[in-house]
């Protein structure tokens, strides 16, 4: 019998490719910007999405002056308006800076906090969300707005309403969320595509190496120690 995660990821993963070129081209220039002004990439994930975040940040071949934007609870507050606010005084969060805020509704307080805390202090603000379900959602901030309103870049992950994509004959609803696969190839797309223009600019990207290759671990440390006042920071 086939397996219908592979085939729906595969037309997730087109969908991308056809619809998203041009926000992918606006990240990573914003990405690449970011570097050469001498900035960081911060990420924060609500939920499930923090492994979007995890994604963007100290990752084998990914970006070195990357920071994970740490909220203590671990979302416990999340649809608690506020919490995200009182939160945001006390991070390292600067002009020029980038942060990606990854969240599928893109519709709870504490997201809507934290994004607009990183924008008050002078961030860029890349939101990776599902648009299509996320503009069809109630926001719950007092602003009146989804992630997607405040961002200055959207990234769209193309999942369905409710993350679920893939019917199962028998059972009543969908299973299986595919917003982790296509925030990866989003975020990996938007990674190959600002390293390209850095090198064009004939600047070598500050990029992770494996820890489990020979060297890596020394590689990654020496680069490491430009960053080291800020990308370990709250």
């Amino acid at each position: 019998m086939d397996n219908k995660v592979f085939p729906v990821v595969r037309e997730l993963i087109d969908m991308i490719e056809k619809t998203q070129k041009d926000n992918i081209e606006a990240a990573a220039e914003a990405v690449a910007q970011c570097i050469i002004d001498g900035g960081i990439i911060q990420a924060w994930g609500g939920g499930h999405s923090v492994a979007g975040a995890l994604e963007v940040v100290h990752r084998a071949g990914g970006f070195i002056p990357t920071k994970k934007i740490n909220e203590p609870s671990g979302g416990a507050y999340e649809t608690v308006e506020n919490v995200g606010k009182i939160f945001m005084k006390k991070v390292d969060v600067r002009p020029g800076d980038v942060v990606f805020i990854v969240s599928n509704s893109g519709r709870n307080p504490l997201c809507l906090d934290i994004a607009l805390g990183c924008k008050d202090k002078g961030a860029k603000i890349i939101a990776v969300t599902a648009l299509a379900a996320s503009r069809n959602l109630k926001p719950k901030h007092s602003s009146g707005q989804n992630l997607y309103q405040v961002a200055d870049i959207i990234l769209d992950n193309c999942t369905p309403e409710g993350d679920c994509a893939i019917d199962l004959a028998g059972y009543d609803s969908k299973i299986c969320g595919m917003s982790m696969i296509t925030t990866s190839v989003l975020i990996q797309a938007v990674t190959y595509r600002a390293a390209e223009i850095l090198l064009a600019k004939g600047i070598t990207p500050p990029m992770y190496k494996s820890q489990n290759i020979d060297g890596g671990r020394e590689f990654n440390e020496a680069l490491e120690a430009r960053y080291l006042d800020r990308i370990y920071r709250i």
